[in-house]
Formats: C-alpha cells, structure tokens, sequence
C-alpha cells in the first residue's frame, strides 16, 4: 500500500465583500489556500447575491462578481488576468492578500500545519467559511 503524502503546512486568507467601508460589514465569498510545497494556489469563490442584496442594496452584484472571477483567475495563473498572473505563486498570494480597501478585501493571512491535499483543504474551508 501506497504511503500517504507527507502533511504539509499551508496559509489561507477569506475573501469578503465589504460594500461600505463606513459601516465595515461584509460578506464572506471566497477562499484563497496557498501550499508552497505542493505547488498550490487557488481560489474557491462565489456571490450571494441575496445576502448581498440585504447587505447592501445598491452595489453592482455583476461587478462584485466580475472582481472575484478575476481574483480566482490570477490565483490560477490564468493568462486571461494580465501580468499578475503571470508572476511566480508566491508573489500572486502576496499580491491576493494584501491588505486593500476596495468592495472585496482578503482578511488576514492564516496558517494551517495539516494538509496532505490542498484542494480538499480548499474545499472544506470554503465549506466552513462561505457556504450557506
């Protein structure tokens, strides 16, 4: 039987809308998981509209969503998002995460020791921190 692969650390970052940056509300949308040994960077992301609508009535959901499909597309290294996404992965999850003020911002940098698959990984903490 084949060994498991070795557990390896990793960080992640939530990906929230926050529609008014006065009032400082937001909406979790998606998850940004780097594993620097696996060679892994992605994003998993994904608009609720309702919650949004509630939120904030007046934003431009399409934009929202336009922004976050072109956040996931640089974490893939999809040459369709221009130069970022051509940097090495590293630089991608430091330019993903670093701090903005615009309608979608990265929360802080977090850090996890137990990962033997990053998409799996990925998915279960898209699970825990945005699905509903």
């Amino acid at each position: 039987m084949p060994e498991p692969p070795p557990e390896e650390d990793f960080a992640y970052a939530v990906l929230r809308v926050v529609p008014d940056l006065v009032r400082g509300e937001s909406l979790n949308a998606g998850v940004l998981l780097f594993c620097r040994r696996s060679r892994f960077l992605a994003a998993r992301a994904s608009l609720d509209r309702a919650a949004l609508a509630t939120l904030a009535p007046a934003v431009d959901a399409d934009a929202v969503q336009r922004h976050l499909e072109f956040l996931s597309a640089v974490a893939a290294g999809d040459r369709s998002a221009g130069p970022l996404a051509a940097l090495p992965q590293s630089e991608r999850f430091g330019w993903l995460t670093a701090p903005s003020s615009t309608v979608v911002q990265p929360s802080p940098v977090h850090t996890g020791l137990l990962c033997r698959d990053p998409a799996g990984e990925l998915d279960r903490l898209y699970d825990r921190l945005v699905a509903r």
